[in-house]
């Protein structure tokens, strides 16, 4: 319903004739959803109060139950990269503790996403210039061209204050900006070293027990683990994984940093 209520209001605001009972029929629909939505919302907060729970823990449950694991996952992705660019901007990296080493990715794919971002301000101006005697579909346009330049710019200013983390305690957090987030326990890593490869298909594949996490085409750092951990895909999906290919930008620096914090056992220096 979403989708069609969006083409509903551009047709509106591009001045397109629409009948008025298709209007009224569209936003119907769209009220028995919302209306449908929130009943399901407040049944569901109705029987996580039942169980005891207060507060913010009850509208979690009830949220969880009533919206889709996808949908949750994407809105919660959009706020994590809008607050990306508001950490980029203060130079505040997240999840870098006291005595952790951060481990940067994003610098191997900066000049593709600047690249990227040229060309959508370009298509911005040019696509202005274009519709300004339209000024309806002018102002629709403008505002997708300009959300989309912000959203590439806080994908990868999400990548530049998310690195991977190894911890004091010989933990180690393996990301990709807001879209990924595995982490290893301290003690669990049996080897680390570095190892250029360049993986075919997507930027995050798991296959055989083997995580991929793939940025400019490449990985460069490769630890094996002594048990699975878990990996939790951007739509909800969940994966074990004991090998973990990632990049990073100084991958020697990476891999030293992971055997000075150590572990259950001694990593072996090849």
């Amino acid at each position: 319903m979403l989708p069609l209520e969006l083409v509903l209001v551009v047709c509106l605001v591009a001045g397109v004739r629409v009948p008025a009972p298709v209007v009224v029929a569209a936003e119907a629909a769209v009220g028995c959803v919302l209306a449908a939505e929130a009943v399901v919302l407040g049944r569901a907060w109705r029987r996580a109060r039942g169980r005891g729970l207060r507060g913010r823990e009850a509208v979690r449950e009830a949220v969880r139950a009533a919206v889709p694991a996808p949908v949750r996952r994407l809105v919660v992705h959009e706020l994590r990269v809008a607050a990306s660019l508001a950490r980029w901007a203060a130079r505040r990296p997240h999840g870098v503790g006291a005595g952790d080493t951060a481990v940067p990715y994003a610098g191997g794919q900066a000049p593709m996403m600047y690249g990227l971002l040229f060309v959508a301000v370009v298509e911005t101006v040019g696509m202005a210039v274009l519709l300004a005697p339209f000024p309806a579909a002018h102002l629709v346009v403008l505002v997708l061209d300009v959300w989309g330049v912000v959203l590439a710019l806080g994908l990868h200013a999400a990548c530049v204050v998310r690195p991977h983390v190894v911890g004091a305690d010989g933990s180690l957090r393996v990301r990709y900006g807001a879209l990924v987030d595995v982490w290893v326990p301290a003690g669990r890593i049996v080897s680390a070293r570095v190892e250029h490869r360049f993986p075919d298909g997507r930027l995050i594949r798991v296959d055989d027990g083997v995580l991929d996490l793939v940025v400019a085409g490449r990985t460069t750092v490769t630890v094996e683990l002594d048990a699975p951990v878990e990996v939790v895909r951007p739509l909800g999906g969940r994966e074990r994984a004991r090998v973990l290919r990632f990049c990073a930008d100084d991958p020697r620096a990476a891999v030293a940093a992971l055997r000075e914090a150590g572990g259950r056992r001694p990593l072996p220096a090849g």
